[in-house]
């Protein structure tokens, strides 16, 4: 049997601190975390508020565990330490609940799909279910006659949450013939908006339609002041784009989103993007007129951008946003895409200056009706922090850094360059 090792390259503090890794009452210092986010070199967070480094950036190997903030999204190390990879055997019948403003929900609803797909026996792949309710991470059972997420009030989202969850493991782990897979749809989720509980058969919801919605300006789309707008006609003319400048060292900050364990940096859920659409240059956004009649977008949304920048790599961000009558722009889920892995996670690929790219951007997930009146919005910038960390735009590792580089940014969008955002848009 082998026996764990200690790196032969350790010093006695390092020994010291991996040694306390297994406590099991560790004594944690109380740690500013909004303050300590802003924190570089990055890999020097844990550090630099006296915590234990854990496996975020020890001394330990890699193949036991240790420096997940140095590897690539490739490294074959994600595929040691227990972390589920997709090649991985999944023989467990299970039941998913997930947030939609939980930090997870995206990769949750991917690994659902995954199993149901690629589970170990049919038995496994028949049995997965999945419930989606509009609350912060793990906080369905504290779901409310009025449940409010942020700002925004969602309605009634109250369930028998644990009495399922009882049912549940009655069946699977006592044997109880209970009836509880089959009374169960395979997805149940929490339709924002008009604030009632959906089921389908599949996610994405069956029946969808893909609408497709073009990025258009004619003076810019620099704030809530410019006249960027969202519409269903391709566009037509020639070269036209958006500019905006990325400070790494004054982000754009994250109000409200799908996060969790910040430490108070952010709080979780739906709130007014106003102030950020309005204060911040370095944020683009577009709009689409009121909708004469209700829409329903439920599903995977995806979005390519057509992107130039002057820096070597930089990131693109999008916020996706119900904005009502009064003008309250309500987030519903965020993605950001590092431009040096649009080509895959297998790889880097730099930008040059001048050249426009394309850009598939980290697909998002939501369940939201659009009353009439209401409006549809993105927002793009290049930073959303500390929900991201932030690309310091260097093109070097970013986690051993203390220095950034300020990116003149582009988002192109024209006949040639048709940036767009395509939705899912339900009957109803």
């Amino acid at each position: 049997t082998q026996r764990p090792q200690f790196d032969p390259g350790l010093d006695a503090d390092d020994r010291a601190r991996v040694a306390r890794y297994f406590d099991l009452a560790p004594e944690l210092p109380r740690a500013n975390w909004p303050e300590a986010f802003w924190h570089l070199p990055l890999e020097d967070l844990m550090r630099s508020v006296d915590g234990p480094e854990g496996v975020y950036a020890d001394p330990a190997p890699v193949a036991t565990g240790g420096r997940m903030i140095q590897r690539t999204p490739d490294d074959p190390a994600w595929y040691r330490g227990g972390l589920y990879h997709d090649d991985e055997p999944f023989g467990v019948p299970s039941f998913w609940f997930m947030s939609w403003y939980d930090v997870s929900i995206g990769p949750n609803l991917a690994l659902f799909n995954h199993v149901r797909e690629n589970g170990l026996d049919e038995e496994t792949r028949d049995n997965q279910f999945a419930m989606v309710a509009p609350v912060t991470h793990c906080a369905y059972t504290r779901a409310e006659e009025n449940t409010v997420v942020g700002e925004r009030d969602v309605g009634d989202a109250r369930w028998d949450y644990s009495d399922l969850i009882y049912e549940w493991f009655d069946h699977w782990l006592k044997g109880e013939e209970n009836g509880i897979t089959d009374s169960l749809p395979p997805v149940r989720y929490y339709t924002m908006g008009s604030n009632e509980w959906s089921t389908s058969t599949s996610w994405p919801p069956d029946g969808a339609e893909t609408l497709t919605l073009y990025l258009g300006a004619t003076n810019g789309a620099n704030t809530l002041a410019g006249d960027g707008v969202l519409t269903a006609e391709a566009p037509v003319s020639g070269e036209t784009a958006d500019s905006f400048t990325y400070d790494p060292m004054d982000p754009v900050m994250s109000y409200g989103g799908n996060v969790c364990c910040t430490g108070g940096a952010i709080q979780a859920g739906a709130f007014d993007q106003r102030e950020i659409e309005m204060s911040r240059q370095d944020v683009l956004v577009y709009t689409t007129e009121p909708f004469d009649e209700g829409l329903e977008v439920s599903g995977t949304i995806g979005v390519t951008l057509y992107v130039s920048s002057d820096a070597r790599d930089t990131d693109f961000t999008v916020k996706l946003v119900d904005v009502d009558p009064e003008g309250r722009a309500y987030n519903l889920d965020e993605t950001i895409q590092r431009v040096r892995y649009r080509e895959g996670y297998d790889r880097q690929v730099f930008m040059e200056p001048g050249q426009v790219y394309e850009v598939e951007v980290s697909p998002m997930s939501t369940a939201n009706y659009f009353a009439p009146g209401h409006s549809l919005r993105i927002e793009i910038s290049s930073s959303n922090f500390p929900r991201f960390t932030r690309n310091l735009n260097t093109g070097g590792n970013n986690y051993d850094e203390t220095e950034g580089v300020v990116a003149n940014n582009q988002v192109h969008h024209s006949s040639e360059y048709p940036s767009q955002i395509r939705i899912p848009v339900l009957p109803r």
